[in-house]
């Protein structure tokens, strides 16, 4: 029998939006919206049909975890060959919570997978380049896809709170319009598989940030405050908000409907597990 005849997700929300794909044991997510584009090839792996051991089983794609180098690069080539892509064209992030975009060109292809990356602090990526992949690292964060059909250009980036409150979506977008002349109106977007509102407890601190970020006629769709003084903050929607200013079409929005920490079995979650997790990755690239 399959994974995929097994796997039962807990879902928010009664429409899916998402795809479960395996190949050889090997099992990952996808949009149809983005598939629907020629050319383009992407995902969002799960934990399933890796090599890694214990708390890190089975498909870390972590170097930096405290896994064997070795199972990593098994991982690797495992879910690009299910995927579709050549492993030797991904191109890594350096997450640090930050809004820095990285254009990234042939010179780059390989960096993090077969060459160390020469750049910092760098949490999104674009590129028009065909062959290369870009990969970028989850485990409750949310990951943010961007295609545009016409310019044939590709973005993906990473949107902890930090980042969500530094509207990296939107700075992806006009990294995108700077770079390669794209129009925010042609752009298909993805919010991919992160923590839900339902688990994602916050201090106030952090909604101090995102009461400064967004226009107060929003703060009761982001967040509440519990009796214990702590926020229940939505991820999901605050990205959704910044990808409409940046100007991306509502209709060319798909909104995960899968949660990590809802599904610690299947995806890993550094909340759900106190830290003891591997890595998720979302995979874009250009065929």
């Amino acid at each position: 029998m399959k994974y995929t005849e097994k796997i039962i997700w807990k879902r928010k929300g009664e429409t899916s939006v998402l795809r479960t794909n395996e190949k050889e044991g090997v099992v990952w997510l996808t949009y149809p919206a983005l598939e629907k584009t020629d050319g383009i090839v992407h995902g969002f792996s799960t934990r399933l049909g890796g090599v890694s051991r214990d708390y890190l089983s089975s498909m870390n794609l972590s170097f930096s975890r405290g896994d064997e180098e070795a199972r990593v690069r098994e991982n690797f080539r495992r879910i690009a060959a299910a995927i579709g892509f050549d492993a030797g064209g991904l191109v890594f992030s350096d997450q640090t919570h930050t809004t820095n975009v990285r254009v990234v060109t042939e010179n780059d292809r390989g960096k993090g997978i077969l060459i160390p990356r020469d750049y910092t602090d760098v949490d999104g990526l674009i590129t028009d380049v065909p062959g290369i992949v870009l990969a970028t690292f989850y485990a409750d964060c949310v990951p943010l896809y961007f295609v545009d059909p016409v310019r044939r250009v590709i973005g993906l980036s990473h949107s902890g709170w930090r980042g969500t409150a530094g509207k990296i979506g939107k700075v992806t977008v006009q990294a995108m319009q700077a770079a390669y002349g794209c129009h925010p109106e042609d752009i298909l977007a993805a919010i991919g598989p992160s923590i839900c509102q339902d688990c994602y407890e916050v201090s106030s601190d952090v909604i101090e940030d995102f009461e400064k970020a967004f226009d107060e006629c929003f703060h009761e769709e982001l967040y509440y405050r519990k009796e214990n003084g702590k926020y229940q903050l939505n991820l999901w929607r605050a990205n959704e908000l910044v990808l409409k200013e940046a100007g991306i079409l509502p209709e060319h929005i798909s909104v995960t409907d899968i949660c990590t920490c809802c599904n610690p079995t299947l995806l890993f979650s550094h909340r759900a597990s106190h830290g003891m997790r591997g890595n998720l990755a979302a995979f874009l690239g250009l065929r």
